[in-house]
């Protein structure tokens, strides 16, 4: 699969002295879904608008299908549509006029049936001549994505684009993306809802402190570095790891259960001799149960911090 977006040593320094991006180097592959991911002031919203074309960087190259975003920016801009966390809209045009302006701005000529089509696939077409002021929040974020893909976009950015709608509406918006994706259009989905990326995302993009941690698929990234638990539910809650058993990585939980964090990956995870001594110490099983660390847990253990 062959890039479509492609960052070289980009840095941004403000006027102000601040640094907001340090020698960033991404890859983005045609057709995939890429979760970027990092806390409040990491760099994120700066790496989007320099690939947008509306930051300018200090340093590095950006391509877009090739052209250079500085000095073939028409170009480059023309295949990137940008949906962004605010819902900033006229609200007293129709749906309809608003995603058709947003199409003339880019120069394309009048296309009722691509625009009609895409007001379908976003489940907007009952909405078209309804006001904006008349449409739910829900709603008005789907007219955001119909103005992004009104120029016929191969590459989205979508910034935070379920924030503050309900779950329903978060899984509706989840099956839209998802569509978008089997047309072939490329999706860079930023998000506080780590679930989101968990459910979504071809790859992950972790960036902290305006430098790429790391960029890796998804299954590949939880595979490598997330562990499992094992809940071990007794007859009788304790109070405390007894003594018998301080050679194991072993906590008690709220609920009076020890939980045992191995590597899944490991030749002798140490589950067989753990459960003899258990057994060996007088504790009686009631249940077990493992889990796989999430996508959350890994996060938090790259940047020291959650995504909010």
């Amino acid at each position: 699969m062959d890039d479509i977006v492609t960052v070289s040593g980009l840095g941004k320094r403000f006027a102000s002295g601040f640094t907001a991006l340090r020698s960033v180097d991404l890859s983005i592959r045609r057709g995939e879904i890429l979760a970027l991911l990092g806390p409040n002031g990491a760099g994120k919203t700066t790496l989007i608008s320099s690939i947008c074309g509306l930051t300018t960087p200090t340093s590095g190259e950006i391509r877009v299908g090739g052209h250079d975003v500085v000095h073939d920016y028409r170009k480059a801009r023309a295949l990137v549509g940008l949906v962004p966390q605010e819902i900033n809209l006229e609200p007293f045009e129709k749906v309809i006029n608003t995603v058709r302006f947003s199409r003339g701005l880019f120069g394309k000529p009048r296309n009722d049936a691509y625009i009609d089509e895409v007001l379908r696939k976003l489940s907007l077409s009952d909405k078209r001549e309804s006001k904006v002021i008349e449409l739910s929040g829900g709603m008005k974020r789907r007219v955001l994505i119909a103005k992004a893909l009104s120029h016929e976009p191969r590459v989205l950015f979508l910034d935070e684009p379920t924030a503050g709608v309900d779950v329903e509406l978060r899984k509706d918006m989840w099956r839209v993306v998802r569509a978008l994706k089997d047309d072939g259009v490329t999706v860079i989905l930023t998000t506080h809802y780590i679930e989101e990326a968990e459910e979504m995302a071809d790859r992950i993009a972790v960036i902290n402190d305006g430098e790429i941690l790391l960029v890796e698929e998804k299954a590949a990234l939880m595979r490598r570095m997330g562990q499992k638990q094992m809940i071990i539910e007794l007859q009788e809650d304790v109070t405390e790891v007894p003594p018998a058993l301080a050679g194991y990585d072993l906590h008690r939980n709220d609920d009076g259960d020890l939980v045992y964090t191995y590597d899944a990956k490991a030749d002798r995870t140490g589950i067989t001799r753990l459960l003899s001594d258990v057994a060996a110490a007088g504790l009686t099983l009631r249940d077990l149960q493992t889990r796989q660390s999430s996508l959350e847990d890994i996060f938090v253990g790259l940047v020291g911090k959650d995504p909010a």
